[in-house]
């Protein structure tokens, strides 16, 4: 099995750090975009879509700056991580992804969360 490389993805995003970070941080907020359902008891939130759960476990967080989030099937030292960050340039609010790959798979995950933000921008009226 070939070791996953952790890659990063940055989405400039019209909305303040604190609405974006409920987006990544909360089940509801996580539902409008992230997955058909999501739950949370215990610091372990479920995903659900087209009736396929995964389970993943809060690792870390700090309000509107950054959450981060490992599978439960994945190694321990593999994680994903949504941050929030501000350009001194514009002023505009950046969301940082970093998630882990095999090598030859980034290129299709990184177009998953592509999908993926396109709906989270939808939801925010970007």
């Amino acid at each position: 099995m070939s070791k996953k490389v952790l890659y990063t993805l940055e989405y400039p995003v019209r909305c303040s750090p604190g609405i974006l970070y409920d987006f990544l941080r909360t089940p509801a907020g996580l539902q409008e975009w992230f997955a058909d359902k999501v739950d949370e008891r215990d610091g372990v939130f479920s995903f659900s879509w087209n009736g396929d759960d995964e389970k993943a476990e809060l690792l870390e967080t700090e309000q509107d700056k950054f959450v981060r989030f490992r599978w439960l099937h994945n190694a321990k030292d593999e994680y994903f991580e949504f941050s929030i960050d501000k350009s001194e340039v514009t002023n505009q609010t950046i969301l940082i992804i970093k998630d882990f790959a095999d090598k030859k798979e980034i290129k299709d995950q990184s177009q998953l969360w592509e999908y993926q933000v396109k709906d989270l921008f939808h939801r925010l009226g970007n």
